[in-house]
């Protein structure tokens, strides 16, 4: 079912809910360039498991509204977040993949904490190898004038993504573009996202990361792609480190977007943690 929340400046934001609207909500936040169809099976196994999934589109991104001051920070997307979990009004699981769990750990670890019930990283943690941003900063820049076809725009991922196969259907791609005047396909992203954030000083804040990470109080799960270009391992036990009660997967034969590359080893994960965790009574 389709749905439509308010985030900070009155920004409209778009999302999608499955499962029972009185279980236990758990909010997905997809990453940079992404869109709320990013997590495959995931929603509608939460929504098996009990649990009230919503997916929403962050703002620039996909049906929500693009910041009419190009504000693509940090802050705003916390902002966001507040507000459509005051919206919610229960405490939510929050499930947020690179700038999506950026937003969802400052949001959980930061005051006022938000009313979380508990937090999922996926492929995230406040130390980023530089090397693998920059390539992913690299193909966010790139086809600025679009794609003529969705064939195009297929390959274009195939190149990027060489570990994943690439699909013989490429319709599915036809929720991440939008078909413009100029008849073509362009990301469907606001361009000032990249262009605002690049180089990506605002999210170089690792030891602010840090501090959140070691205040949120409710459950963690990280969940790190093994082939992940962005998150070592090195980071990822600085990240134990920093929250010790923290639990921790390893995603086999997953790069940075694990929900795509493994959605069914990813899904089987955050599941049996948020059964475990939330749904413990």
């Amino acid at each position: 079912m389709a749905l439509r929340f308010r985030g900070a400046g009155s920004l409209d934001l778009a999302a999608d809910a499955v499962g029972p609207w009185d279980g236990p909500p758990c909010l997905l936040l997809h990453g940079g360039g992404q869109t709320r169809h990013a997590w495959g099976e995931t929603t509608r196994a939460l929504g098996d498991a009990g649990f009230l999934a919503l997916t929403l589109d962050q703002r620039g991104h996909g049906e929500s509204d693009w910041a009419s001051d190009a504000d693509y920070s940090p802050d705003a997307y916390v902002a966001d977040l507040r507000a459509v979990l005051e919206q919610i009004g229960r405490p939510t699981a929050l499930v947020g993949a690179s700038l999506g769990g950026l937003a969802s750990l400052l949001a959980a670890g930061e005051p006022p904490g938000a009313p979380c019930s508990a937090l999922v990283l996926v492929d995230i943690t406040p130390r980023l190898d530089p090397a693998g941003r920059e390539r992913i900063g690299r193909f966010m820049s790139s086809n600025r004038d679009g794609f003529a076809s969705l064939e195009d725009a297929a390959d274009a991922v195939a190149a990027y993504l060489p570990h994943r196969p690439r699909p013989a259907d490429v319709s599915g791609l036809a929720r991440n573009l939008r078909l413009e005047e100029d008849g073509r396909y362009h990301w469907h992203w606001d361009p000032a996202f990249v262009t605002s954030n690049w180089p990506p000083r605002k999210y170089q804040q690792p030891e602010r990361y840090e501090r959140a990470a070691a205040a949120v109080d409710v459950p963690i799960l990280l969940v790190r792609g093994a082939r992940s270009e962005i998150v070592s391992e090195e980071a990822a036990r600085a990240f134990l480190q920093a929250a010790p009660s923290a639990e921790y997967v390893d995603v086999a034969d997953a790069a940075h977007m694990v929900a795509g590359d493994r959605n069914d080893a990813f899904t089987t994960a955050v599941v049996e943690f948020l059964r475990r965790r939330v749904l413990r009574d």
